[in-house]
């Protein structure tokens, strides 16, 4: 019985060395996934495409995840991500389970942008995995990660109000008028004018270049 010890810790320690670990957790045998890959990248730097679905590619392997549809998108700064939407309909159309990026700031144009598209998965029941920043919505300790990103979101949207509240205040002090300028107003005597000498008020609208509904207003 003793002997037989050694061995079966030999035979563990086989076994655990050649199962690969995923973000410091070893793999589970889980159900098949099928995976849908988002590589962007900017105009000028379109070489590190192939780099990125190499790397998500040998990711999905290491899981056991098939790979049901792939997306390469190139564009600039936090410009739309349009081809990202033919992923979200795979995902509606219940035709993925998770969805495997580079990194965040690939998926999602600003913080709010990455909740929004992060909760309406969770709802899908969709997962998510970011590579670089290990983030993986398909486990306790990724959600956790994920309810993080909704304060940091409520966060980014509070800054944002109270600057745009400040700029307000700033301008009232300046005595600048706030609201949409009145221009069709200031041609209300050109329009009377007009009117009385017997111009329709569709020509009146082309000569003066507003609105045939300012103008009707005026005349009214």
């Amino acid at each position: 019985m003793q002997e037989e010890r050694p061995q079966m810790a030999a035979k563990r320690a086989s076994e655990k060395a050649k199962s690969p670990r995923v973000f410091g957790q070893p793999r589970k045998p889980a159900k098949m996934f099928r995976a849908g890959l988002y590589a962007r990248v900017s105009t000028s730097d379109q070489q590190t495409v192939p780099l990125q679905i190499r790397t998500l590619r040998e990711y999905a392997a290491r899981r056991g995840w098939t790979i049901t549809l792939q997306v390469k998108e190139v564009g600039s700064g936090a410009s739309e991500r349009q081809l990202r939407e033919k992923l979200l309909e795979a995902a509606r159309r219940r035709e993925i389970d998770v969805v495997l990026v580079w990194r965040l700031d690939r998926w999602g144009r600003s913080v709010a942008d990455l909740l929004a598209t992060l909760q309406e998965l969770e709802h899908l029941g969709v997962g998510f995995v970011s590579l670089n920043e290990a983030l993986d919505l398909t486990t306790p300790a990724g959600r956790a990660m994920a309810a993080l990103l909704a304060v940091f979101a409520a966060f980014e949207r509070e800054i944002l109000q109270e600057r745009v509240r400040a700029g307000l205040a700033h301008a009232r002090q300046n005595g600048q008028k706030l609201g949409r300028p009145i221009t069709a107003g200031l041609h209300a005597d050109k329009v009377r004018k007009l009117h009385r000498a017997g111009v329709a008020k569709a020509a009146i609208a082309r000569r003066l270049q507003i609105g045939r509904t300012s103008v009707r207003r005026i005349l009214g």
